[in-house]
């Protein structure tokens, strides 16, 4: 694991995105919860969030954070599900491998609760769609981030 005990602490957030394509008639017995397994959306929901809270058990390296914020959504098209997740925390690195976790997770459950009725499933799209690193925090008190030296030097001529 590389050090990271030089970083000031920081305000961060990411956000990632995935999807689970399916049939339309296993979209139809998600929306009436008619599934087998149950409810399914909620239950996915916590395993996303689960999954953040484990993710550097699960990824080797990977710095354990103290998240402070975890949330998965869903968005239930015609042809699938779509996710969201988000995290957030005030640490030394960023938490997008939280809200990635958060997004497999949340996929592999859907999957898992959905495969007695739908052979044709696949996971697909998981990527980092948001991150951000807002400010350096103090004692507590947030402090504006400078910009670096060279995103502020104006073009050599």
């Amino acid at each position: 694991m590389v050090s990271v005990a030089h970083k000031a602490d920081v305000a961060r957030r990411a956000e990632a995105s995935g999807f689970v394509s399916m049939g339309a008639a296993t979209v139809d017995a998600l929306r009436r919860h008619a599934l087998p397994k149950g409810d399914v959306l909620t239950v996915a929901k916590i395993a996303g969030i689960q999954a953040a809270k484990l993710t550097s058990q699960i990824i080797p390296l990977c710095h354990p954070l103290p998240l402070h914020h975890v949330d998965v959504t869903f968005a239930v098209r015609d042809d699938g599900v779509a996710i969201t997740a988000t995290a957030s925390t005030v640490g030394k690195t960023g938490v997008e491998m939280e809200a990635l976790t958060a997004v497999s997770g949340a996929a592999l459950t859907l999957f898992d609760m959905c495969k007695a009725v739908d052979k044709s499933m696949r996971i697909s799209d998981i990527a980092v769609t948001l991150k951000e690193k807002d400010s350096v925090v103090t004692l507590g008190v947030s402090q504006s981030t400078p910009a670096p030296a060279s995103a502020t030097a104006p073009a050599a001529s």
